[in-house]
């Protein structure tokens, strides 16, 4: 399911990270918007979340113009497009990918303690998860902290080995946890992943009151203005539908965390 934002190139998007072979501003948020945009100030010793983003809906003065997924608020931009991951056994949302200049940014928001930090454990499970497909990680450190570079065997279409390239980023936030998979050229290029982690920036989360046991996803949905048919196609008023009205489909593979 797709939706695209202002002009948009017709180029297509894989659903999954590229393969590498071995040869080779919302409105009435406009100052708020503003400051995310623009790179950490240089004078700050280390990147803060409060200051630098993603945000809690209570950190933010007003939500007007940003897409509703429910859980996550998304800062619309020109050339984005915005699938959204149905899980087929229970046809709910379970991810949010965001495609802009040939890379992609999935998103995905977690419950959390007050007082538990969820990253470093994910950490050490995505490098298991990796592993076990006979893959390797490099933990990097990144924008926001530490970060995973994950690499997974694959095969190219024209049938040579390569591999899959995925740069992973987490931040804790209050009782949340939002995790980001960053694929295409923007795994493993950092000019290409600045418009992408601006996005990220962006995000602003709505944990909501209700009570839910860490790491369990917190729930995300449709724009209220779009409608789903039968096959999955979608229709938005604020928003031209993405790579010709296709059903939504499935993005880079999702590595579990719990």
């Amino acid at each position: 399911m797709a939706f695209g934002f202002g002009k948009k190139k017709k180029n297509s998007v894989n659903d999954s990270e590229d393969i590498q072979t071995e040869s080779g501003a919302p409105e009435g948020n406009a100052n708020q918007a503003a400051s995310l945009s623009l790179p950490p100030n240089p004078a700050d010793t280390a990147y803060e979340r409060s200051v630098h983003g993603p945000l809690d809906e209570s950190e933010v003065p007003a939500t007007d113009g940003y897409v509703d997924l429910g859980a996550l608020l998304v800062t619309p931009r020109e050339g984005l497009s915005l699938r959204l991951e149905v899980e087929e056994s229970t046809s709910r949302v379970i991810a949010v990918t965001l495609d802009l200049n040939g890379s992609s940014l999935q998103l995905q928001a977690f419950a959390a303690s007050r007082s538990e930090k969820l990253w470093r454990d994910i950490r050490e499970q995505i490098g298991l998860s990796v592993g076990s497909q006979g893959g390797e990680i490099e933990i990097l450190d990144g924008t926001f902290g530490k970060e995973v570079l994950a690499k997974v065997p694959a095969q190219a279409s024209d049938g040579s080995k390569g591999f899959r390239v995925a740069r992973f980023i987490g931040v804790d936030g209050p009782r949340w946890f939002l995790r980001g998979v960053l694929g295409g050229t923007a795994a493993v290029d950092s000019d290409a992943a600045k418009d992408l982690e601006d996005l990220f920036r962006g995000v602003v989360v709505v944990r909501g009151e209700t009570p839910l046991p860490p790491r369990d996803l917190l729930l995300l949905r449709l724009p209220k203005d779009a409608v789903a048919g039968p096959q999955g196609q979608v229709a938005a008023d604020h928003a031209t539908p993405a790579q010709g009205g296709e059903p939504f489909r499935r993005g880079p593979e999702i590595t579990a965390i719990g």
